[in-house]
């Protein structure tokens, strides 16, 4: 029987896990098709009208944000981060346990201080005042993103450690068990 079904804190962090992987894949989508569709239309205006709509720029501006800080979380979520593993690869399965442990606990650590100083970055620039010049929102909504990813991504991480914890197998993520795939299935010739 799963664990988590007996223990409601787990059970909690699995439903946490969950809804945070469908506001990733909502951001994701909505962020990679509204900067194609805008990225078209303006390609569309400049050679109907022979001049680019100002406000795509900084929509795709936004959209980019939005992107970049749900994708760094669906990275973490999905084992699709940037790995150096020679050694820890050539490490027993218990060791390479503890290893992934330390690191995501310590990843998780440094998301979560990021979030902190980007936090404080949109304070300095909400007092700015600074708005867009062609949408004339603020500027400060569009950086809210930033420690939302980076919370998010702390979370992600976090809760690999303790997927890490309560299981027997070596996890990269929540979802991904540690070791490779055979090339064979992943290329077609």
């Amino acid at each position: 029987m799963d664990t988590s079904t007996k223990n409601p804190i787990l059970k909690a962090l699995d439903f946490i896990d969950k809804m945070l992987s469908k506001f990733e894949g909502v951001m994701l989508a909505l962020g990679v098709i509204a900067m194609a569709i805008i990225t078209i239309l303006s390609v569309i205006t400049r050679f109907i009208f022979n001049d680019a709509l100002t406000i795509t720029d900084e929509l795709n501006m936004i959209f980019i944000v939005i992107v970049t800080f749900a994708g760094l979380s669906y990275a973490a979520r999905n084992g699709r981060h940037i790995r150096m593993s020679a050694i820890y690869d050539a490490l027993p399965t218990k060791i390479r346990k503890i290893f992934m442990i330390f690191i995501s606990l310590i990843t998780s650590v440094f998301m979560f201080i990021l979030a902190k100083y980007s936090y404080g970055y949109i304070v300095e620039v909400y007092e700015s005042g600074r708005i867009l010049p062609a949408i004339g929102i603020p500027v400060f909504y569009v950086y809210l993103w930033v420690p939302i990813g980076f919370t998010v991504t702390g979370l992600q991480y976090f809760f690999t450690v303790v997927k890490n914890i309560r299981e027997d197998d070596v996890f990269l993520s929540t979802n991904v068990r540690d070791g490779y795939s055979d090339s064979n299935n992943d290329m077609e010739v």
